[in-house]
């Protein structure tokens, strides 16, 4: 089974993480950990008149926390006994995930059901909805309990 995880650094995303953990027992299994970091907004961009190296940098600064968490998680899965690869993606969350699990041939999506900003992209009815709505394999969307 091929089960693509994307995460970013949510309690969210940990939950998903332990439910891959908690459901793949198979020594068949094999895990996808993604990671998009979004681009500084094209608006902001439009607005501004040439080149910006602060955003430059502050999108560096994202992409490497993503490298580090994917390998965090990586790591993680690996105690566990998963075969794991990993992948960080600049662009837009929803076609990347969907275009990763058509790609890769997934055989399962699971992610949180929420991310880690207040006005979130990963908002179910954002990311979660669209992936549910537009994929072509399973996919898993991971609650927490209202006490956590």
């Amino acid at each position: 089974m091929k089960i693509l995880l994307p995460i970013d650094d949510s309690k969210f995303s940990e939950a998903a993480i332990q439910a891959v953990i908690a459901q793949a027992h198979s020594k068949d299994t094999e895990v996808r950990v993604l990671h998009v970091v979004e681009p500084p907004s094209l608006l902001v961009a439009r607005d501004m008149s040439g080149y910006d190296s602060t955003l430059e940098a502050v999108w560096d600064g994202e992409t490497q926390q993503a490298q580090a968490l994917v390998a965090k998680t990586a790591e993680t899965l690996r105690s566990h006994g998963l075969k794991v690869t990993t992948t960080v993606q600049q662009g837009e969350p929803k076609s990347l995930i969907i275009d990763a699990s058509e790609e890769w041939h997934a055989d399962l999506i699971v992610l949180g059901s929420h991310g880690r900003k207040a006005l979130d992209r990963f908002l179910l009815g954002g990311v979660s909805e669209a992936i549910a709505r537009h994929a072509r394999c399973s996919v898993e969307i991971v609650r927490i309990s209202a006490g956590h």
